[in-house]
């Protein structure tokens, strides 16, 4: 298989993200999974061109050792992350969420006045190995819950990543399926947040979850990626995470 950078990848899917068939809320896009920091600070980044039930937006998750998760988004909260993890979290904002590309492997993400992240990522040979596999797979697998299960018990530990799901249920009640078909780690990160460095990439030392949605304790970018919401959201919750809304 010849691969592409991850810039590469993320420029198809601007140009040319296409929701799969489906009645279910789905979403195609890449994301920054998430890292963790020796401040105590975790990051993760989400972009989606296409969605099923509102426009395209890029999210942050900031989650601060003395405040929890906020999410910052450039879309409203009940159609973007908070749609599903807003139950979790402590506050959300509506507000501008930069991403640039710095070079086929570099990226850095903003959100004015709170996150700057420069990211430079890789592949490893575990990482094309887990590449070549996902694109093996047939389409089908994808929606078999006993398979994800299988996968995400081996994605952790094959990444050194600790616990990975890729199926399960969310803060706010709705069963996700997650389809990353390719990955890369990230081989340097510094981020400053709120005028602060957050230190030098380190796992934490409980691993953040929020509810069955763990997030990596290394930093892992993966792009082709479609995410499903097989059931909808309980009315309460969505609208609990429009409440928290605010616009920086």
């Amino acid at each position: 298989m010849t691969r592409i950078s991850p810039r590469a990848h993320a420029e198809l899917a601007e140009r040319n993200a296409a929701l799969p068939p489906g009645g279910d809320e789905r979403f195609i896009g890449y994301a920054l999974m998430g890292m963790p920091f020796a401040s105590g600070h975790y990051l993760a980044f989400r972009r989606f061109p296409a969605s099923s039930v509102g426009p395209a937006y890029a999210a942050v998750w900031l989650f601060r050792p003395q405040n929890g998760w906020t999410i910052y988004a450039d879309a409203p909260p009940f159609l973007s992350c908070a749609r599903y993890f807003g139950a979790a979290v402590s506050a959300t904002h509506l507000t501008e969420v930069t991403a640039r590309w710095e070079g086929p492997f570099k990226l850095t993400v903003g959100v004015p006045g709170v996150v700057r992240w420069d990211l430079e990522f890789k592949e490893t040979r575990t990482t094309a190995t887990l590449t070549t596999l996902a694109h093996l797979m047939p389409g089908g697998w994808w929606r078999w819950p006993t398979v994800l299960a299988a996968m995400g018990r081996f994605m952790g530990p094959a990444l050194q990543a600790g616990k990975l799901r890729l199926a399960g249920t969310t803060p706010n009640g709705q069963k996700f399926q997650a389809r990353p078909l390719c990955v890369w780690q990230v081989k340097t990160s510094q981020a400053t947040i709120d005028g602060g460095s957050a230190g030098m990439p380190h796992p934490l030392p409980k691993q953040a979850h929020l509810a069955d949605f763990w997030l990596p304790q290394r930093g892992l970018f993966v792009a082709d990626m479609t995410v499903r919401f097989p059931s909808t959201a309980p009315p309460a919750e969505t609208h609990r995470a429009g409440v928290q809304a605010g616009r920086r």
